[in-house]
């Protein structure tokens, strides 16, 4: 651990606060909730924190999940700050840079839309004197100074666990629908299921590709012509995200063969959760939004009153052949076991998740309001 200056720690003494009661909501008051941007200014902590969200198609969380929490945060610290979301447009996410430096911020994060773009925002803000952290997303040639994200390989090792433990013993014929080349991520979710999956003798791959941009539509597209090029001989699915699970679990349901093909998924969103208590999608992956909203906001605030935030280790920058200091934090695999503790934790709610139909599902699962 590297030691974080006083200032610093007093910047955050209320962050436990705010992330208790991000799961209850806004009230509507100067939350800049909606996905084009929020801003809030007159902080008692010196420097203005910049956030630039990705999109808002390639996960809900991002506007559902870690805006709120960023904001509670930031706010309970007493710091200025503006969130913004590029709406998958990399060029998008370039003029909100600009825009960002240009009015004073003192600490960046970005989730990049791809690598290039990402290093050339933390290259120009390096320049003009202000600090970068890859949020979520290693940054692949950047020169952030922290990287805060979930243990992205241990995700993927808990989406190959999570298959295997719902294929059981038998030989199984696997398609992994993987998230887009051009997020990191997206490969360390593949190797980590790998890892686990490819030591399995009686399992083979019948089909592998990435989905661009996340895009569940193309998913969509993409895991037909897979299943159809496998002849319908298909026993399991290693699907990266929840998005890109509905969307074999799409395909399955017109093939009659919904919730006889297990699916796996991540990021707990109220379709994935509803999938796996209604048994067509076998397990999910739960990232603490606030958890990691709090991690982000904690490092920025260090860096913006002229601290040092504390790490758990450093990941490799490959591209930039540097070993990028981080804190990594813990995904937690969800199954119908444990839904309830999606609920119980504010990363959903029990009115989203159990409606309608869901309700019976939840109460045969034990989950309660």
């Amino acid at each position: 651990m590297v030691k974080r200056k006083q200032s610093a720690l007093l910047a955050v003494a209320g962050l436990g606060l705010a992330l208790a009661l991000t799961a209850c909501g806004d009230d509507g008051s100067d939350k800049g909730s909606d996905s084009s941007g929020g801003s809030s200014s007159g902080g008692d902590v010196q420097g203005k924190i910049g956030v630039i969200l990705p999109d808002t198609e390639s996960s809900v969380r991002w506007e559902s999940a870690d805006r709120p929490a960023l904001e509670a945060a930031f706010k309970d610290a007493g710091v200025d700050y503006q969130i913004e979301n590029a709406e998958g447009d990399a060029d998008r996410m370039t003029q909100i840079a600009d825009s960002m430096i240009g009015n004073g911020v003192t600490v960046l994060a970005i989730v990049n839309l791809d690598s290039a773009s990402g290093a050339a925002i933390e290259e120009k803000a390096n320049a003009a004197g202000v600090a970068t952290i890859d949020y979520d997303r290693l940054t692949l040639g950047g020169s952030a100074q922290y990287y805060v994200s979930f243990d992205n390989t241990k995700v993927g090792e808990l989406q190959g666990q999570g298959l295997a433990d719902c294929l059981g013993d038998k030989s199984a014929n696997i398609i992994y629908l993987n998230g887009s080349p051009t997020d990191n991520n997206a490969t360390l979710f593949a190797d980590g299921a790998h890892s686990v999956l490819d030591k399995i003798s009686n399992y083979n791959v019948v089909g592998e590709q990435a989905v661009p941009d996340w895009d569940n539509e193309q998913a969509a597209t993409i895991f037909q012509q897979l299943y159809t090029a496998a002849d319908g001989k298909v026993d399991g699915v290693l699907a990266a995200n929840d998005g890109l699970g509905g969307a074999a679990i799409g395909v399955l349901d017109a093939n009659g063969q919904a919730g006889k093909v297990p699916v796996t998924g991540q990021d707990a969103t109220v379709e994935g959760l509803q999938n796996v208590l209604a048994g067509t999608q076998c397990m999910t992956v739960y990232k603490s939004a606030k958890e990691e909203a709090g991690a982000l906001a904690e490092a920025a605030i260090a860096l913006a009153t002229g601290g040092e935030a504390d790490t758990t280790g450093t990941v490799h920058d490959s591209d930039g052949n540097r070993d990028v200091p981080s804190i990594l934090l813990d995904p937690k695999s969800i199954t119908k076991d444990n839904v309830g503790d999606v609920i119980a934790d504010g990363g959903q709610t029990y009115d989203d998740v159990c409606t309608g139909d869901y309700k019976k599902l939840c109460d045969q699962a034990g989950i309660q309001p």
